[in-house]
């Protein structure tokens, strides 16, 4: 992390863990929907109970609508991580809201919910695009596994070792169900839910974990 990225991180709003004592967690995925791994996802929280939210991006939703449907019919959260994925910290306001504006109303148009939460691409963020979320009405979403990097393709077990180290209640956590090979992550986080359900989490939606009491 550059030093400018850790200055930003220091003065963000955004949220990577929320307060809570219950042992609850929000498992989350970037950069969808995709046909092949994002139902592979819902099977993960099918077959061990919990929801979880998706973060998809408008030029996902428009190539794969009924992926986007079947995230909502089957009681996941979708949330909104701009249209294009750009570096949000590099655009002037215009162009950072049309993003969201954009992403938005298609989510809207496409599964009939307002999201009510936004991840910016590359967590990059700053005190204009966190104002602007403020003003369209979303929170800002982190996470608290960066250094799994399931992005990277590191390997199933350190995605899941690198977030079984930092998970805990009240943690938002960072996934990937699009673009490129996702399977060391469905590996991963299938394994990551059934430990952590055998320690007595639950897996709850983003808005839900922001709802729980302290």
């Amino acid at each position: 992390m550059s030093e400018a990225e850790a200055q930003t991180r220091a003065i963000s709003d955004m949220i990577s863990i929320h307060g809570t004592s219950a042992k609850a967690v929000a498992i989350t995925f970037d950069d969808g929907p995709n046909p092949e791994f994002t139902p592979q996802m819902l099977d993960i929280f099918r077959e061990e109970e919990g929801r979880a939210t998706f973060y998809m991006t408008g030029e996902q939703i428009a190539r794969y609508p009924d992926t986007a449907r079947l995230v909502q019919e089957t009681g996941h959260e979708i949330g909104n991580h701009t249209y294009t994925h750009p570096h949000l910290t590099e655009l002037d306001e215009e162009a950072v809201r049309a993003e969201l504006v954009r992403t938005g109303d298609l989510i809207r148009e496409t599964v009939g919910v307002q999201a009510a939460t936004f991840r910016p691409p590359y967590l990059a963020t700053d005190a204009q695009v966190e104002r602007i979320a403020r003003e369209l009405g979303y929170a800002v979403i982190g996470g608290v596994n960066g250094a799994a990097r399931d992005w990277e393709m590191p390997g199933a077990d350190h995605i899941l070792e690198a977030s079984l180290a930092v998970a805990e209640p009240g943690s938002f956590l960072l996934f990937h169900d699009g673009y490129g090979d996702r399977s060391q992550t469905v590996e991963a986080v299938r394994a990551l839910v059934r430990t952590l359900k055998k320690e007595g989490y639950v897996f709850v939606t983003a808005s839900e974990l922001l709802a729980m009491e302290s």
